[in-house]
């Protein structure tokens, strides 16, 4: 066996060697795993969060002012069902609101029920049954919410009723079609601005989980 060789096989040998002492040190990772983290100590010198006792709870404060009215009942609210957040239910009306609108424009009612009180149902079922007996056909697409805000709240602390009503400023594009498929009213090209205010209830503490849209206005 010629020398070359001898040494080829020396330096795979020690490659396999180096290869396997780093696996037993570092682990095997595959893919985007994502880097392990060291378990916190016990004894850290320095806190990475410090909780003050009273301080201001910014799930609250970051969406109405602090002294208000507003602020306090959602401190009630709060106390009555303390895994309630704030932000996530502006992010769920949100969401809400876009669903709630294209199933409207599209007369999808069925979908969007369980969302409605039965007086705003019933006047959605009216609106849609109202422009199909016109021959009216809607296509819309919707573009996204530029605005999102609480506007009002308000907490009976007796039945422990909520109601939250929500401002939202959406963007979509809407034609109305008569039954010959002409567009008598919108442009497929052109973004309306719509503003609306959206009143949501739900009693707090309940087992249904579900904010109820129980009025509308613009």
């Amino acid at each position: 066996m010629n020398s070359p060789l001898i040494q080829l096989l020396v330096l795979a040998g020690i490659a396999v060697f180096l290869i396997l002492r780093l696996k037993s040190v570092l682990g095997t990772r595959e893919g985007f795993e994502k880097p392990r983290t060291p378990a916190p100590s016990a004894k850290s010198s320095r806190p990475e969060f410090e909780v003050i006792e009273g301080g201001p709870d910014r799930d609250i404060t970051d969406h109405v002012p602090e002294d208000s009215q507003m602020a306090q009942d959602l401190a009630s609210m709060k106390r009555i069902e303390p895994e309630f957040s704030v932000t996530e239910f502006v992010h769920g009306a949100r969401s809400a609101y876009e669903m709630i609108i294209m199933g409207f424009e599209r007369g999808e009612l069925d979908q969007i029920q369980p969302f409605l009180a039965e007086e705003v149902y019933e006047a959605f079922v009216d609106g849609v049954a109202a422009r199909e007996d016109h021959g009216l056909i809607i296509e819309a697409e919707f573009v996204g919410v530029r605005e999102t805000a609480v506007q009002a709240v308000r907490f009976d602390k007796d039945s422990n009723l909520a109601e939250v009503s929500m401002r939202f400023v959406g963007e979509l594009t809407s034609v109305v079609r008569d039954r010959a498929g002409d567009v008598i009213e919108g442009n497929p090209s052109e973004i309306k601005r719509q503003k609306d205010t959206w009143t949501f209830a739900r009693t707090m503490g309940s087992t249904d989980p579900n904010w109820l849209l129980v009025a509308t206005d613009t």
